[in-house]
């Protein structure tokens, strides 16, 4: 029979799960510069810090002057929605879905937006043939499918020469990957995922097509208050100056802070790309090493090295939230079952902020609730 002894050793940060949570080592609100809290945003103090916020990432993405960085609510999510509903409507849709969120942008264009998009789809742990995409359209796209562990291989496949603009929702890629951003003109993160920061707010980054686009574009449906980022035909540059939209949370954005100065702090955005590589060669290495696990992507070229999705031999939905609920029970993992849409299975955040050593730990863990629950 299989020892199901507990491990004796526990991840010293226990943090595998795909949401916030994964702060970076050192990490405490006694570090937070706390001039700026509990002060208006649009006191000089507050413009200040979301200035120097966005000043910060750009810094770190190597983000040309052309590509303007905003601060705008609603998490990834909201982001997104916001570049669609102000920007589609001009072109033909085409949508790539290989997961969850590929699937909710589809379901945007078609059911709310009524673009009738092209889409172009692939079952979770494999990529859409990307030769297939007509860049005359605009294209809305995962740069890293964090319900499925797929990612695209990099940037070539976006046309240098393209009519339509190219839509990154790039929440788990940025400062996780390479990006070559003169081949996007709408991308979308949040702090809560590679930076290991606070949810609710998200990043938008236009390049200048974009702005382009919005400036001569006038979409035939309403848009809420918190979409809109032109007036009177031209773009709001304070949004893109830390004059945001509504008012931000100058917690969340002091710890956006504190997060992007400890990644300046311990080598840049390469530095990041490196650690959730090791992160991601550290849990391949669990996976090879034991017969009843897996991963759901299945070229390696295209796995991703933050949300890794992982499958289990044998296992359904009911094993998987046991499976997960042993192991935070003991305080070894939290959040690591898959998400609700993904096929029954494991996510493992491998993130910048996440040590590898917390990675290579969990290998004694996954055995032991795993034959614990077999056995």
């Amino acid at each position: 029979m299989t020892d199901v002894t507990k491990p004796a050793a526990k991840p010293a940060r226990p943090y595998f799960s795909s949401g916030p949570c994964a702060k970076p080592p050192g990490y405490s609100p006694n570090n937070l510069a706390t001039e700026s809290l509990g002060r208006s945003h649009r006191a000089k103090i507050g413009k200040a810090r979301l200035a120097y916020c966005i000043e910060l990432m750009r810094e770190l993405l190597g983000l040309p002057d052309t590509h303007r960085i905003g601060i705008v609510p609603g998490s990834d999510t909201g982001a997104f929605e916001m570049a669609m509903w102000t920007m589609l409507g001009a072109r033909p849709v085409t949508a790539l879905a290989w997961e969850s969120f590929g699937e909710g942008w589809v379901t945007d264009v078609a059911k709310q937006l009524s673009l009738d998009p092209t889409v172009i789809r692939a079952d979770y742990g494999l990529l859409p043939d990307l030769s297939q995409v007509d860049w005359s359209n605009d294209v809305l796209f995962t740069w890293n499918g964090t319900t499925s562990g797929v990612r695209v291989p990099n940037a070539d496949w976006i046309a240098a020469d393209r009519g339509g603009l190219s839509f990154a929702d790039a929440t788990s890629a940025v400062f996780a990957y390479e990006i070559d951003w003169a081949r996007i003109d709408v991308a979308t993160f949040s702090w809560q995922k590679v930076l290991g920061g606070e949810g609710g707010h998200g990043v938008l980054i236009l390049g200048p097509r974009a702005v382009e686009r919005l400036e001569s574009h006038t979409p035939p449906w309403p848009l809420p208050k918190v979409f809109r980022l032109v007036s009177k035909g031209a773009l709001s540059e304070g949004v893109f100056k830390g004059e945001t939209i509504n008012t931000p949370s100058m917690l969340a954005v002091e710890d956006a802070i504190w997060a992007l100065e400890w990644a300046k702090g311990v080598g840049g955005a390469t530095a990041m790309q490196a650690r959730c590589k090791a992160n991601a060669a550290a849990l391949d290495k669990i996976v090879q090493e034991r017969g009843w696990l897996g991963h759901l992507a299945q070229d390696p070229a295209t796995r991703s090295t933050t949300s890794v999705c992982l499958t289990v031999q044998g296992a359904d939905a009911d094993f998987i939230k046991k499976f997960a609920k042993l192991l935070e029970d003991e305080g070894a993992a939290y959040d690591i079952a898959g998400y609700r849409d993904a096929p029954p299975g494991l996510r493992i955040w491998c993130g910048a902020t996440v040590e590898t050593a917390d990675i290579e730990a969990l290998g004694p863990w996954l055995d032991w609730a795993y034959h614990s629950l077999k056995a």
